[in-house]
């Protein structure tokens, strides 16, 4: 399937993301959180801040919002509110917001042509990251977005996703479900993880590699082990 954000006319960001102390990045974050909840905006953290939460050290120097596509302009509005400088970057995928040299990404498509939905929020988790309290992505769907997501600009991707599988339980289950997004992406890096001796199970990867060769939307007899 094409992805939607291929299509999207880009607007030039004047917003540079700037190296900031740790106190200014978690104020800038605890902010855009309470602009979306004050917005009633369903949301998750993203990103290389989600990232640090399962095990890989914050070395990000901006803040990844993903929300629904018809939330995308209340959750500018309210960043706007909260005193934030915004920017409606390409209209398909991506609105920008900035503030004391942090810069925040409104996504509402992600590589993959995938949309924040209820099974995403369903298994989302709040908890408290370097002392703001968010609601953060699974590690499961972290792993695909990032596992997608993954081209030569962006190369750390996978070693962000390969950190989440060495140090966070998954559910195997579940992220054989996320895997209908895109399983011959999942199955390359699950393979790459096997091959770094990750604890990826073999079931999985053969459920996964029958997906991708049926090209269908569903695991045939999937099961982890």
């Amino acid at each position: 399937m094409p992805d939607p954000r291929d299509a999207s006319p880009v607007v030039l960001s004047a917003f540079e993301k700037a190296a900031v102390d740790r106190t200014t990045f978690v104020r800038v974050l605890r902010l855009a959180v309470q602009a979306m909840d004050r917005a009633g905006v369903a949301y998750l953290l993203i990103g290389g801040v989600a990232g640090s939460a399962y095990g890989r050290p914050l070395s990000t120097l901006d803040i990844d919002l993903f929300v629904r596509p018809d939330e995308a302009e209340k959750a500018l509005h309210s960043l706007e509110s909260l005193g934030f400088d915004t920017q409606r970057t390409a209209p398909h995928w991506l609105y920008k917001a900035y503030m004391e040299g942090v810069v925040i990404d409104v996504i509402f498509c992600s590589s993959g042509d995938i949309y924040l939905d209820d099974a995403m929020l369903e298994r989302s988790r709040v908890a408290e990251v370097h002392g703001a309290q968010v609601r953060l992505i699974s590690p499961e769907d972290l792993i695909v977005l990032k596992a997608l997501a993954h081209s030569e600009p962006t190369a750390r991707y996978w070693f962000d996703a390969l950190a989440v599988v060495a140090r966070s339980p998954i559910d195997w289950p579940y992220l054989l479900k996320r895997a209908r997004h895109g399983p011959k992406r999942i199955l390359s890096f699950l393979l790459f993880a096997q091959s770094l001796d990750l604890p990826v199970p073999a079931d999985v990867v053969r459920s996964i590699h029958r997906l991708a060769v049926a090209g269908g939307g569903s695991v045939p007899g999937a099961r982890a082990s």
